[in-house]
């Protein structure tokens, strides 16, 4: 394996088998080629933010070592929601969903590239993230906004 680099990811699902995407999210992370999944946080049950009436999600963040680009990252994760019922072609933005990864933070670079930022844009703005990022990488800089996640996650909260 190359260098490993921290990631973390954000887990979401309001549809379907919702605890069931999840633990099969986490063990796809560490099925990965070239992947470790280090840690996972707990599972929280949150409003959904999006259009229209929808269930309530439940939330996670994961923190793998991995030595996969960015991109080929992103791309693994993309599969990963595939196989669990995910059609991001035919779905609204922010809608209901079987399953949702999100790149949150790749090591501590800063990424600009279609279809790939990060850190994820909505990061510091989204306490159903925040809060199960805190509980695995709390004293984590963010690295444009240089803040922990538990600063950040305070800050939400107010």
């Amino acid at each position: 394996m190359r260098v490993a680099i921290r990631a973390y990811i954000a887990l979401g699902s309001n549809l379907g088998d919702r605890l069931g995407f999840l633990h099969g999210a986490f063990d796809a992370l560490a099925g990965l080629r070239e992947t470790v999944l280090v840690d996972r946080s707990e599972v929280i049950e949150t409003e959904a933010v999006g259009p229209g009436v929808q269930g309530r999600y439940l939330n996670a963040a994961a923190v793998i070592e991995t030595g996969l680009e960015p991109r080929a990252l992103l791309d693994s994760l993309l599969a990963i929601e595939a196989r669990a019922g995910r059609e991001r072609a035919n779905q609204a933005r922010w809608g209901p969903r079987t399953l949702d990864l999100d790149l949150l933070l790749y090591g501590d670079r800063v990424i600009a590239e279609p279809g790939l930022t990060v850190p994820h844009p909505f990061l510091h703005e989204r306490r159903f993230v925040l809060e199960p990022l805190a509980m695995i990488a709390r004293d984590v800089v963010h690295p444009v906004l240089g803040r922990t996640i538990g600063e950040l996650l305070e800050e939400a909260r107010a």
